[in-house]
């Protein structure tokens, strides 16, 4: 016989989860993860690299072009470093999600980033400074392979599309604050501050991955399978 389908119920969810908490806890961590991109893009933070007139006049190089005197290609590599970190780790994330908890992974990537956007910050050569962004990019990785299908599971039926569009609309949002972020700290105070702005406003939600009691996503959960297991060969003990 059959198991009755309240056997296969997954675990209650965690005392501080709602579908419109979760959505909007994404949506910050989102709309962070790509402020850095435009952050690092902007004039405040990348800078500009030193040049002399005809006189030989010089004027003195600024952001992260100017303090590493940076060449166009180091420019260029700096700023899609992260893509590195990101191609190689997502799968490698989504993977892990079959045995580890999928927020949990989330947890462990968003204090990858963390760090390694402080890590920007301190940063005293191009070769610190580009390996860190790459870590940023593993970093991210846990969150974009991880952060849709927990809103696919979570959003109301009608209402899947437009939660999604609401997550991946955080995208540009946040490139365009970047660049405006970027510009006013860079100009005001220093390029390197930028980098620990976005690491503090990260920390919280890198802490909050790892001390509250994580969400499951469906059908993920070792129970769950081992249930749906059970079930198949209950199933098959019936008709043999």
């Amino acid at each position: 016989m059959v198991p009755p389908s309240s056997s296969m119920d997954p675990s209650p969810p965690p005392s501080w989860f709602t579908p419109k908490r979760l959505l909007i806890i994404f949506c910050v961590i989102n709309m962070i993860n790509y402020v850095d991109r435009g952050a690092i893009a902007s004039n405040g933070v990348n800078g500009s690299s030193e040049t002399c007139d005809d006189k030989g006049i010089c004027k003195s190089g600024s952001g992260i072009q100017g303090e590493f005197d940076l060449t166009n290609f180091q420019d260029g590599l700096l700023s899609s470093a992260f893509m590195v970190g990101l191609l190689v780790a997502s799968p490698i994330f989504a993977s892990l999600a079959k045995s580890y908890n999928p927020f949990r992974l989330i947890g462990v990537g968003l204090s990858v980033w963390t760090l390694s956007v402080a890590g920007c910050a301190s940063a005293f050569s191009f070769w610190f400074i580009a390996i860190c962004r790459m870590l940023v990019g593993v970093g991210e990785a846990s969150f974009i392979s991880l952060a849709a299908p927990f809103i696919d599971d979570n959003a109301p039926v009608s209402q899947k599309t437009a939660w999604l569009a609401m997550f991946y609309m955080c995208i540009p949002t946040g490139i365009a604050l970047g660049y405006v972020y970027g510009g006013y700290v860079g100009g005001h105070f220093h390029w390197r501050y930028a980098f620990w702005g976005e690491a503090l406003l990260m920390l919280p939600f890198a802490v909050f991955g790892f001390l509250v009691k994580p969400l499951q996503l469906k059908g993920f959960s070792p129970v769950e399978s081992k249930k749906a297991l059970a079930s198949v060969e209950t199933v098959s003990s019936v008709t043999d």
